[in-house]
């Protein structure tokens, strides 16, 4: 399998010098539109499994992030070259800055160290020392009534 993918990776390379020198600079399809929509509907539904392993504590984490982070890095090249205009560009830009980018450094964080994101996951949730104690208060003002 390693020789494979690394005779996949050769071949790309003349195929990517190919496609520099014959694609042309634009292109209009008829099918632009569903590509996008196809494209950010496996997108959500790839961030919305990989909240759900995260709830779930599932061994499906890993390679959803995995997955997820690297939609969410095509999805703002995409954005961004494929953008028309000065005000497209620059909203495309900010979005890759301050959504996109961001949310994929957390995929990759958990791909890169899924022990520590998970316990600071159970560090967040854990009720503080203030909480717990309202809530036994709460509890045992119920039992009293």
């Amino acid at each position: 399998m390693p020789r494979l993918l690394a005779l996949v990776a050769i071949a790309l390379i003349p195929w990517t010098l190919w496609l520099t020198f014959t694609l042309p600079s634009r292109h209009v399809s008829d099918d632009y539109d569903v590509a996008w929509v196809g494209f950010d509907v496996a997108l959500a539904v790839v961030i919305g499994a990989t909240a759900w392993t995260i709830v779930r504590g599932s061994r499906w984490l890993v390679p959803l992030a995995a997955v997820a982070g690297t939609m969410l890095v095509c999805d703002a090249w995409f954005d961004i070259t494929t953008s028309s205009g000065a005000t497209e560009r620059t909203l495309a830009i900010l979005e890759a800055i301050f959504a996109e980018l961001p949310l994929a450094a957390i995929c990759g964080w958990i791909v890169y160290d899924v022990e520590r994101f998970s316990a600071t996951v159970d560090r967040i949730r854990r009720p503080t020392p203030a909480a717990r104690r309202a809530a036994l208060r709460a509890m045992a003002e119920d039992e009293r009534i």
